[in-house]
């Protein structure tokens, strides 16, 4: 992708320059092209449960070269246990790690985007166990952070410092942002039946953090997107517990009602602007397929080369070139793979990863 910078030149003194004092210069400007690349890209591994080994690996498109434990490797130290979610706000990246049920090991790291070297961990936890912190969204500066113990936090992107708290119910997962209200899915987690909604996503009005409305969804909401024709939707799965049937529930985000729902098995769903993509019947003749953001329609395959994904467990859009990267957990294994297709649904690159790949970060530089 090329885009124009200008480019000054510099004034030249001399016979044919200016006489400074009698005369002043005119700065030529020059439009030269430069183009956009993408020169790394950061890949979260949750890693195993209760194996604290949860990673961040660097690929480099360019050189093919990968570093698989690329945090440790900057920081010194590991991610940590069950890391859930990573996402890029400015020019910092931030990742979301849950820990473990009783367990004193929840938070956010906060990672230049530049270097991922880690700035601040901003702790999750009590004096006697973790909140179990799930996802992250964006809104004007501030970062919302769902928990299972049933709050939303808001985090400064300045100082870094949780500054406001909503309380909604326990088992909180995925969530977004549309018409500058916050949505989240409140789950059936098997842990959570007493005190969690269930069924409902609620709504948080972001002007004045507040709750202003629960909207009933199928039974256990886990995954919420939005595109940018305000549409929300929801992914509700099989919770083994009441075996609802799976589904995609659509919002609308005007009149924060329910408007369609479709009997999808839905894994993933990436959403970039205008561009969806999911990942259907994730146990069974998985697939990755286009998501139709204004009708709900889903497409044929993205895959046509035949590259065969062991375990889908992911996928991401690069919005420079709306590449789909693909996350295969192989089987749960110590390692995994990432694979990079073109709209053409061919592959563009591959490599070997942590365990239990699931979100990736993009850096982008000029050449």
């Amino acid at each position: 992708m090329k885009t124009k910078l200008p480019l000054l030149k510099t004034a030249l003194f001399g016979l044919s320059g200016c006489l400074i004092g009698l005369s002043s210069c005119k700065k030529d400007h020059t439009e030269i092209e430069k183009e956009i690349y993408t020169a790394g890209v950061y890949v979260l591994s949750e890693g195993t449960a209760n194996g604290n080994n949860s990673a961040i690996s660097f690929y480099d498109p360019q050189t093919k070269a990968v570093i698989i434990d690329y945090y440790k490797q900057v920081n010194g130290v590991g991610l940590g246990e069950t890391a859930n979610d990573l996402e890029q706000y400015g020019s910092k990246m931030y990742c979301v790690v849950s820990g473990a049920q009783g367990t004193k090991q929840s938070f956010v790291d906060v990672m230049e985007l530049s270097t991922g070297k880690s700035i601040k961990r901003i702790s999750f936890n009590s004096e006697t166990e973790g909140a179990i912190p799930r996802f992250i969204a964006f809104y004007k500066n501030k970062a919302y952070v769902s928990r299972y113990d049933g709050k939303v936090s808001r985090i400064d992107t300045t100082s870094l410092a949780i500054d406001g708290e909503v309380e909604l119910s326990e088992g909180l997962e995925g969530l977004a942002v549309a018409n500058g209200k916050l949505y989240v899915a409140n789950s059936s987690h098997r842990f959570y039946q007493e005190k969690g909604a269930k069924n409902k996503v609620s709504v948080i009005d972001l002007i004045n953090f507040r709750k202003i409305k629960d909207i009933e969804v199928n039974n256990n909401p886990v995954r919420v997107a939005a595109g940018d024709n305000g549409q929300v939707f929801v992914v509700t799965t099989n919770d083994y517990i009441k075996f609802n049937d799976p589904s995609l529930d659509v919002i609308n985000s005007s009149t924060d009602t329910k408007v369609n729902s479709f009997p999808y098995d839905i894994g993933s769903i990436a959403i970039q602007q205008n561009i969806g993509y999911v990942t259907t019947d994730p146990y069974s003749n998985a697939a990755v397929r286009p998501l139709n953001l204004n009708t709900g329609a889903l497409g044929s395959p993205l895959i046509t080369d035949g590259t065969a994904i062991k375990t889908y467990y992911g996928i991401s859009i690069n919005p420079l070139n709306n590449d789909v990267l693909v996350f295969d957990a192989n089987g749960y294994q110590p390692e995994g793979f990432v694979y990079a297709f073109g709209a053409d649904g061919k592959k563009e690159y591959e490599t070997k990863v942590a365990g239990l790949p699931q979100h990736a970060v993009y850096l982008y530089k000029t050449r």
